[in-house]
């Protein structure tokens, strides 16, 4: 470290002292500082809606551009960078962003939230001048991955970039909301009117506002969405292309039509459900028999046994083990071994038989919602125009429920199927930690007027090199609408392979990121 970053270090550290520079979710007002964010604040604050079009960048560029970029470690009010510091073969720094809750409002307006971000450089590589990539996490509700060493598509990127982590707003560092943070909203109209701003079009609103602080003049940047992380790319091209040098895009082709595209994303979910079923049930047919009798004896258990954590494990709920064990590369093995130790063992004579705790508390990290509630509660939206979802995933399970209805199946002798990336309003009475949000989820569910997310006439004028990976089997972004999707963006070039499946960039990155850059400098060309 630089001796003139310890020093600029220490006075942001002074005058920060006060508050820490974790900004925590509430903070009570003082003469000293501005309250961070209140997920209560004057109702008025949350009447602004959207109905067709996502809040002006002009705003945002403003105030980015009345800041001096900290591209050295030095700090600003809105931004604070820490010191360097090391994992085995890379360096990293940390860095934070008062940013607006609200970008539709004035800046002294709106009430502010913390984004967090972790730059990351190969070790000797600091104070190199490197063009910057912004990672663009999955989702929605996750934060970006934490470096422990340099491997995967990590390591590929630093060989050429400054890479950026950004937890998306409300993730990981970026005021995170928890179960526990939530709880202190006692309104469910309270919450609601605060999680509408946790979309694809405010994270695209964070990025920008870092990228004007951290990168050299302001200048683009190369970004690279998996995911949901696709989706924020796509968004990102449709309101502020001028930001960006490249795209890349792994299994994250959104659907881009007016309205809520949820239904059609089922439709086509559900058809690829049964798929992956079959082909799981061919790869271990013993445990055809072994489901069957999981779901025999939840239903004969009163509906269902309690969970660790006080949750329910009913019959439709064991079918949610599909949403991490169909989709992935090694997803059908990992699902394989947790029913091996599905029941208990039977030790004493004339013992009652029960399912496993081991087997309970594995499910409960599996499903993962006490972790990442935001999944839940906005996952729905994430398809959402000028439209309400209405529980898409349910209404349209219930048209294809002579094949998903568990009780039936295992009392008929059929296999049981599993189902994937679908929430259902059920879930908010048998997940405990969900419980609490259960109406304001109902509220999202049925709220219309969801500001836009993408701009087709943008997207078909594009002018950034765009290069996307499409799995040819994947089941949380389906084919043929990521392929609808790529027709209506100039320029894209689509890479369809089913070498991989929808986790293409965690199995292989350097390989699956080696690739898409190949193929926008020229070493794969058009052919």
């Amino acid at each position: 470290d630089t001796l003139t970053n310890r020093v600029n270090y220490r006075e942001v550290k002074m005058r920060t002292l006060h508050s820490s520079l974790i900004k925590p979710l509430i903070r009570l007002h003082s003469p000293f500082s501005t309250p961070i964010i209140s997920p209560f604040p004057l109702r008025k604050q949350f009447l602004y809606l959207h109905s067709s079009a996502t809040p002006s960048l002009q705003k945002l560029t403003a105030m980015a551009d009345n800041k001096t970029a900290a591209v050295d470690g030095n700090s600003t009010s809105d931004h604070v960078s820490g010191s360097w510091y090391s994992v085995p073969d890379l360096r990293l720094r940390d860095h934070r962003f008062t940013v607006p809750l609200d970008y539709s409002l004035e800046r002294c307006s709106s009430t502010k939230i913390t984004v967090f971000a972790r730059e990351v450089v190969a070790v000797g590589k600091e104070e190199q001048s490197l063009p910057y990539l912004l990672y663009l996490q999955g989702g929605p509700g996750f934060e970006c991955p934490r470096p422990t060493e340099a491997g995967g598509w990590i390591n590929r990127a630093c060989e050429e970039y400054r890479v950026v982590l950004m937890d998306q707003r409300g993730t990981g560092l970026s005021t995170p909301l928890t179960p526990s943070s939530m709880s202190q909203v006692k309104s469910a109209e309270d919450l609601a009117n605060y999680l509408r701003h946790f979309r694809a079009d405010n994270i695209v609103h964070d990025a920008e506002f870092i990228r004007k602080c951290l990168v050299p003049d302001a200048g683009p940047w190369t970004i690279l969405g998996q995911s949901f992380g696709g989706f924020c790319a796509v968004t990102y091209l449709s309101f502020a292309p001028k930001g960006l040098k490249q795209a890349l895009i792994t299994g994250g082709l959104p659907p881009i039509g007016e309205g809520c595209t949820a239904d059609s994303v089922y439709k086509a979910g559900f058809e690829q459900l049964v798929c992956q079923n079959e082909k799981y049930y061919k790869r271990f047919p013993q445990d055809i028999e072994i489901v069957r009798d999981v779901i025999n004896y939840l239903a004969e258990s009163g509906g269902g046994v309690p969970l660790p954590s006080g949750g329910i494990l009913t019959p439709r709920g064991l079918q949610l083990l599909g949403l991490s064990g169909l989709g992935s590369s090694t997803g059908f093995e990992r699902l394989h071994y947790l029913f091996e130790r599905v029941w208990d063992p039977l030790i004493v004579q004339g013992a009652k038989r029960r399912i496993s705790d081991y087997f309970l508390n594995a499910y409960e990290r599996w499903i993962g919602f006490d972790a990442n509630p935001l999944y839940a509660l906005l996952h729905e939206s994430i398809y959402c125009q000028g439209a309400s979802s209405l529980w898409s995933a349910q209404r349209i399970r219930a048209l294809n429920d002579n094949k998903f209805d568990a009780i039936e199946a295992a009392k008929v002798g059929r296999p049981v199927l599993f189902t994937g990336e679908m929430i259902f309003p059920w879930i908010f009475d048998e997940v405990h930690a969900l419980r609490p949000f259960k109406d304001a989820a109902q509220l999202l569910a049925e709220k219309k007027d969801w500001p836009s997310l993408y701009d087709i006439a943008a997207l078909k004028d594009n002018k950034v090199p765009v290069a996307a990976a499409v799995y040819y089997e994947d089941m949380y972004v389906n084919l043929k609408l990521s392929m609808e999707t790529a027709s209506q963006i100039a320029g894209i070039r689509p890479w369809i392979t089913n070498e991989y499946m929808h986790s293409g960039l965690r199995d292989a990155g350097s390989r699956v990121l080696d690739h898409l850059l190949a193929m926008l400098n020229g070493k794969k060309p058009l052919f």
